[in-house]
């Protein structure tokens, strides 16, 4: 098992992340949204500015994030665990960063520039991740150590 690998195939594999972030007084706030993935190194999705999670990353834009597939039978388990400096683009950056926000959208619509900027009431924002630690089973018979555990992985390494 390539840690490295497994963090992609989850990364690519799934559409829904949780958002963990935290407001000014350190309360955490944890959102489901759907995402996309660049470079895997960072991870795109469009929300109201208005939102407690966006909000939050305004005050706090260090953000954990978790992205894993429920559809697995229990004690099969896979999850990424990310670290992340999260930020909503400015309106100057979307021409260049929409292809790449909505390049894969698997059922999703793709927004244009002048639905995430002015008066429109969503915004385009992005994560970079800072780390990344991938889930493994305790009885892994590579990496397991008896119980499940994170270990470090680094999807963007090829």
């Amino acid at each position: 098992m390539d840690l490295d690998e497994v963090a992609r195939a989850i990364l690519d594999g799934n559409r829904y992340m949780v958002l963990g972030t935290a407001d000014e007084g350190g309360r955490p706030w944890a959102s489901p949204v759907y995402y996309a993935p660049s470079a895997y190194s960072e991870l795109y999705w469009v929300s109201s500015p208005e939102a407690h999670h966006s909000r939050n990353v305004a005050e706090r834009p260090e953000i954990q994030i978790v992205i894993f597939d429920s559809s697995v039978p229990v004690g099969e388990g896979r999850a990424v665990y990310l670290s992340a400096t999260a930020r909503q683009l400015r309106e100057d950056e979307l021409e260049a960063a929409c292809p790449e926000a909505f390049r894969t959208t698997a059922g999703a619509r793709p927004f244009a520039p002048a639905e995430l900027s002015g008066d429109a009431p969503l915004r385009l924002y992005v994560a970079r991740m800072t780390s990344c630690e991938v889930h493994v089973p305790g009885s892994h018979p590579v990496h397991g150590r008896g119980l499940d555990c994170r270990l470090p992985a680094d999807p963007a390494r090829t």
